[in-house]
């Protein structure tokens, strides 16, 4: 029900008590404690926390886990808090491109409370290959929030979970393991892991010396046969073998893992909300060569840049040279959203923007291409 301001029977009484209203005021104001405001409150303290926004941190180890994959370890300007099984964006210039990729988080949660925090990265594509060959201790990145949401999720979740991992898809996984050793989390954990080899297994010392009761973890070798290892592919037959009952898939690895597994999973008749797949970059197109001109408002500039009809709209930004917002680089977070004004496009697979974006005409540059020229309104980074 809207308020009804009750107006008074004289006027002139209305004017009276407004004329009080500033005495009154004064008077309140006197009462106060001279002491000074605190310079900070416990509730901005842990928003800075749980919402450190982009952040500078300092490259403080590398590790070589296998030929093709390095681990980071980072020093961050301040603590904060992640999930087991989630992303954080690196970024940094790189010639006169402002460059960044996300990467899961390969460390502990707990770590990250005391300014620590890793992500493992395997060499392909073109940020991921600077940093295996050109980033060096004493490097300053800039790291985004942790974001995502392939993590455990005790309401919807099984108290069972299956992790399916491929090559260097066990890198969410492992963060999880350290989680339940450590106490963060509580579910079981079976991890069945995929590689070409036994070499090409990141993190096995690491994830043998953290099997448990609540942990455990099978190697399944493709391309080689070895005591102790599974061979083969991971398919509904070794699922069988190691879960039963109700259980949550947590899937990590390339596209045609996840597409060879929706036809495996479909015999267990788990519903949708039970399975889940981290989502991967989008990457180039295979079209004809063929450039057109990018026009981008940020903020009260704008910029005319080429973009190749192969790539991203978010890439062409990037290799210009412009800072462009990104996140998930799949578009699935919306953080890049921008408002379109004209010309033609393709989408990377399916369309995952929200109703309202289509209803008023925004994108997701991270996995939008041009067909035509271009013209768009991005948010500032």
């Amino acid at each position: 029900m809207a308020f009804v301001f009750k107006k008074q029977i004289f006027g002139f009484m209305d004017l009276l008590r407004f004329k009080k209203m500033v005495p009154k005021r004064r008077e309140k104001l006197a009462e106060g404690a001279a002491a000074p405001l605190p310079v900070s409150y416990k509730v901005n303290e842990t928003a800075k926390i749980l919402h450190p926004g982009y952040q500078k941190a300092v490259l403080r180890e590398i590790v070589l886990n296998t030929q093709d994959t390095k681990t980071y370890v980072f020093e961050t300007e301040r603590p904060f808090y992640f999930r087991a099984g989630q992303y954080l964006t690196v970024g940094c210039k790189v010639g006169q491109s402002n460059v960044s990729r996300p990467y899961a988080i390969s460390s502990a949660p707990k770590d990250a409370l005391h300014k620590k925090v890793a992500v493992t990265v395997k060499k392909c594509g073109f940020f991921s290959g600077y940093l295996f060959d050109s980033a060096k201790a004493g490097d300053e990145f800039i790291l985004g929030d942790p974001s995502g949401e392939f993590c455990y999720e005790p309401v919807k979740d099984s108290r069972q979970v299956l992790a399916i991992a491929g090559g260097s898809g066990i890198t969410p996984f492992y963060s999880m393991a350290q989680s339940l050793a450590d106490g963060t989390s509580d579910y079981s954990l079976t991890v069945l892991y995929g590689a070409k080899t036994e070499q090409d297994l990141i993190f096995k010392k690491e994830l043998d010396a953290l099997v448990s009761d609540k942990i455990k973890v099978v190697y399944v070798l493709s391309d080689e046969k070895k005591a102790g290892y599974e061979h083969g592919f991971i398919g509904a037959e070794l699922i069988k073998k190691y879960v039963s009952g109700d259980f949550t898939v947590m899937m990590c690895g390339p596209q045609a893992m996840y597409a060879f597994l929706d036809k495996e999973l479909k015999s267990f008749g788990l519903p949708l909300r039970r399975v889940k797949k981290e989502a991967n970059c989008v990457g180039v197109r295979d079209v004809k060569d063929a450039t057109y001109k990018l026009t981008v408002h940020i903020g009260f500039e704008t910029y005319t840049v080429n973009a190749a009809a192969g790539e991203t709209l978010l890439t062409s930004m990037e290799r210009a040279g412009l800072n462009a917002p990104s996140k998930c680089r799949a578009g699935g977070c919306g953080f890049c959203h921008s408002r379109l004004i004209s010309g033609k496009y393709s989408l990377a697979g399916a369309d995952k923007r929200r109703l309202a974006d289509l209803k008023f005409g925004y994108i997701h540059p991270c996995c939008t291409y041009p067909d035509s020229d271009m013209e768009i309104v991005v948010p500032k980074a």
